[in-house]
C-alpha cells in the first residue's frame, strides 16, 4: 500500500503558475502510473496529467495540455504537476493518485487507481 501526501495548492489570479507536490512512501508497484486528478464542485473526477514510472512517459488531458507539466523525482519519491497560465476553469480540488495499469490507454481513468491522496485545493481568479 501506498500513502501519497498532496501540497502546493493555493489562490493564484488568472494566468498565474502554482506547482503541486506529491510525496509517495510505502510500497510502490513495479512501473506504477502516477497522476493527478481534479474535481470541481458538483462535477466529476476528471484526469489532468499521468507519468509512467518506468520510462516517464507522460499522458496529458486536452484542457491542461501545453500548459501543465507533470514530471517525478525518483530520488525523492515525488511527483510534480507544475501549472502555468492558470484559467478560472482549473479551480477544483487536486489529488494524486497512484495505480498499476494494464494500459497506457486508462492513464487518465480515476476508476484504474487504487491509491489517492487527501487532495490540495486550487482557486484561481479572475
Amino acid at each position: 500500500q501506498v500513502q501519497l501526501v498532496e501540497s502546493g495548492g493555493g489562490s493564484v489570479q488568472a494566468g498565474g503558475s502554482l506547482r503541486l507536490s506529491c510525496v509517495e512512501s510505502g510500497y510502490l508497484a513495479n512501473n506504477p502510473y502516477l497522476a493527478w486528478f481534479r474535481q470541481a464542485p458538483g462535477k466529476e473526477r476528471e484526469g489532468v496529467a499521468a507519468i509512467r514510472a518506468g520510462d516517464s512517459t507522460t499522458f496529458y488531458s486536452s484542457p491542461v495540455k501545453g500548459r501543465f507539466t507533470i514530471s517525478r523525482d525518483n530520488a525523492k519519491n515525488t511527483v510534480y504537476l507544475q501549472m502555468n497560465s492558470l484559467k478560472p476553469e482549473d479551480t477544483a480540488m487536486y489529488y494524486c493518485a497512484a495505480g498499476r495499469l494494464e494500459n497506457w490507454i486508462y492513464a487518465l481513468v480515476p476508476e484504474k487507481y487504487n491509491s489517492w491522496g487527501q487532495g490540495t485545493q486550487v482557486t484561481v481568479s479572475s
